[in-house]
């Protein structure tokens, strides 16, 4: 829809504060501040807009991250079918209103808070992007530059090879990825030669520890996010040291080292290596979150509202195998790097609870 499909009452005003209603977001709130341009809202939010001569609208936002606000929707949402809270249960939630001097004070207080997370959040995003350049530098090889094409020229065997035949899959950036490993000298292998695809399947309600959704997995970093999916139908067995890939919308780059046994959702490919003496599953995993990995599978993906790569298609990777010890050196400093960004992650979440802890008390008179 374009803009104009809108009419004005549509349309987020400074200081309106959006509260998720259903599903599995229900309680989260936005605070609109006009930073991302003109903006309407989903049907799954209510909007909420405020006399500003009598409530900061801010400062009511910030009431909506206390643990006070997260047990009173906890507590008054209705479980059955899907959560859900409408907006005359919205409008009952009760909070402490100083005078406006006093809500400016205390909103000073929190955005500064917020900022310093954000910039400690942001050093750790930096560390762990460096895994792209420790691995290239470590392999001695510089990511690719590609021509773009209309037309390009395959051999029939290297189609009856890949068992795959799609403008995509011969992109010039797929294809030029695949041209530095065949030239770097250092041996490469498809993922099928390597790596057994586990698909030993469980019925997930059965099992709910350890399970592993999608939304689980940070994009990018390898890490856990906090987000606990529940477990319904079928889901995949995995062990220690397997290397879960996601399949749906592989682009988001959803890479997990499993640290211990458990279960996860068919949305991921469950790897697990052949021979650790030839390829460490940590070294597996730095690969697979790479760029050599991901300017492969986005040419590779089917499906237009929800891209997937398939089992096949998966199989087809091309990754680089180094000596052993180099694998080694590679996921020593990744491993180093990942957990200075972890504990910087885990210092600004810290730093920011206890902000919210003392303003809640503050606000309380405690």
């Amino acid at each position: 829809m374009t803009a104009s499909t809108y009419s004005s009452k549509h349309f987020l005003k400074k200081g309106d504060i959006l509260f998720a209603r259903t599903g599995g977001t229900v309680g989260k709130t936005y605070y609109y501040d006009g930073s991302i341009g003109k903006a309407v809202f989903a049907g799954y939010c209510i909007r909420f807009r405020f006399d500003q001569k009598k409530v900061i609208p801010k400062f009511v936002y910030w009431n909506t991250k206390t643990k006070r606000y997260a047990n009173w929707v906890n507590g008054i949402q209705r479980p059955s079918g899907q959560p859900n809270i409408n907006k005359e249960e919205y409008k009952s939630f009760e909070i402490v209103l100083p005078d406006l001097e006093k809500q400016k004070e205390f909103i000073c207080l929190l955005d500064n808070a917020e900022k310093c997370r954000n910039k400690k959040t942001q050093q750790a995003d930096d560390l762990f992007s460096r895994v792209d350049s420790i691995l290239l530098s470590t392999l001695g090889l510089k990511f690719p530059e590609f021509n773009s094409k209309l037309t390009s020229a395959v051999h029939l065997s290297d189609v009856k090879a890949d068992k795959t035949f799609g403008t995509g899959y011969y992109h010039p950036e797929r294809m030029s990825v695949i041209s530095t490993l065949e030239n770097s000298g250092i041996l490469y292998k498809k993922l099928d030669d390597v790596v057994n695809f586990m698909r030993e399947t469980i019925i997930s309600e059965n099992n709910p520890q350890n399970y592993i959704g999608l939304a689980g997995v940070e994009a990018d970093t390898g890490e856990l996010s906090g987000i606990n999916e529940n477990a319904t139908g079928q889901a995949f067995l995995y062990k220690e040291n397997d290397v879960l890939y996601g399949r749906l919308r592989p682009y988001l780059n959803k890479v997990l080292l499993a640290e211990k046994n458990g279960i996860c959702s068919t949305e991921f490919h469950v790897m697990r290596v052949k021979h650790t003496k030839e390829l460490l599953p940590e070294y597996l995993a730095t690969v697979m979150r790479s760029k050599l990995i991901v300017s492969q599978t986005k040419h590779m993906m089917t499906g237009n509202t929800h891209p997937r790569i398939s089992n096949d298609d998966v199989k087809n990777l091309y990754i680089p195998i180094p000596d052993i010890t180099i694998q080694q050196k590679i996921t020593t400093e990744v491993l180093a790097t990942q957990k200075k960004a972890r504990q910087l992650k885990i210092k600004a979440e810290h730093d920011w609870q206890a902000a919210i802890e003392q303003f809640e008390k503050n606000l309380l008179g405690e």
